[in-house]
């Protein structure tokens, strides 16, 4: 991408939307055809897997339901961390706030929440609980072990970020071990991906 005369970063030190974006939308389309590929290697199509016999637009109701309760739990989780241990609040600023420096930056950011976000660790996700629930020791194996994964993925947010967004995962994990469709946990993820970009669009 750089030798295409994309740069990482703007002249400032920031990171560059741009590049993050299209960075992010190049992984999904590498996730969504690996998932494809390996659960094509065990003749197992991905509708059934990643979304079961429910319907979709019920899903995305419950999706969208799940909204407020999602928010909340955040909220909680991270009053408790700042009550308890506020020594886990270690990074001031979130470093994806610097990208948000207009609104071009933040409709460019709020599609990559979306898709790279909502979209892709949905699939992600319903694909490795699928196969712990099946060959790896089973769903809340699968559970604990991916999502400690995904909020260390959110490490440089700050400790406290990543206990947030491992619970988040925990949740929207959950709910696809229970309905085996990912359609509700991805509305509720990318809603509330998109809701913070506005949030951080608004505070600045």
């Amino acid at each position: 991408m750089t030798s295409l005369g994309m740069r990482m970063r703007t002249p400032d030190g920031h990171w560059s939307p741009l590049f993050i974006s299209t960075l992010s939308l190049l992984d999904t389309a590498l996730v969504i055809g690996l998932v494809w590929l390996f659960l094509g290697s065990h003749r197992e199509r991905i509708r059934d897997v990643l979304l079961g016999r429910r319907s979709v637009a019920r899903e995305a109701i419950i999706g969208v339901a799940l909204l407020p309760i999602v928010f909340v739990l955040a909220v909680i989780v991270l009053a408790i961390i700042f009550w308890t241990a506020p020594q886990l609040h270690n990074v001031p600023r979130n470093p994806l706030e610097d990208m948000l420096q207009n609104r071009r930056d933040a409709a460019i950011f709020g599609m990559v929440a979306i898709v790279a976000g909502g979209v892709r660790e949905e699939i992600q996700r319903g694909f490795i609980l699928h196969r712990f629930s099946h060959y790896l020791g089973g769903g809340l194996v699968g559970l604990i072990v991916h999502s400690s994964v995904f909020g260390l993925g959110h490490i440089d947010q700050g400790w406290d970020a990543a206990i947030a967004v491992a619970t988040l995962g925990a949740i929207w994990g959950t709910i696809y071990l229970i309905r085996r469709s990912i359609v509700a946990p991805m509305v509720s993820h990318a809603g509330f991906n998109l809701a913070q970009v506005i949030k951080y669009l608004a505070l600045r």
